[in-house]
């Protein structure tokens, strides 16, 4: 019985294989990608929240991690929340405050100049779909 329980609390703590993201590859430089995103979320009436550089702290930090691999020549991580959507999801279930606040990335890579891919969380099935749809109208009109 002991072994059971044991096993059953390491199987509820291995965590779960990562939802693939949902992509897409514009041909551009960064700096227009990242405008029309920022412009398309802020065109909403959001509130972008934080704007993380991922690409400029991983070039920063990889000397003191041990490596000399550059991940990514440009990367950033745009968060943040609707009002009314997150109000519709969280109604519906409490704890989907868990995917709050959403975030949309982008980045470019160096064997791929000019090669820009956007994309999000794939969100579960059920109400989180509102979400994932406001992201696809987002990266649908960023992108053009």
């Amino acid at each position: 019985m002991r072994n059971a329980l044991i096993l059953s609390l390491v199987t509820l703590a291995t965590p779960a294989a990562a939802d693939p993201a949902i992509t897409r590859v514009v041909e551009d430089s960064f700096d227009n990608v990242a405008f029309a995103l920022e412009s398309a979320i802020v065109g909403r009436g959001l509130v972008i929240d934080h704007l993380s550089h991922v690409g400029e702290m991983l070039e920063r930090t990889k000397e003191d991690v041990g490596s000399t691999v550059t991940v990514f020549t440009q990367a950033d991580v745009f968060s943040f929340c609707s009002a009314a959507v997150s109000r519709q999801v969280m109604e519906a279930d409490p704890a989907n405050i868990q995917y709050c606040p959403y975030g949309i990335f982008l980045y470019e890579t160096p064997d791929a100049p000019g090669s820009v891919t956007v994309g999000y969380r794939d969100y579960p099935e059920g109400e989180m779909q509102a979400v994932e749809d406001m992201l696809a109208d987002i990266v649908a009109e960023a992108l053009g």
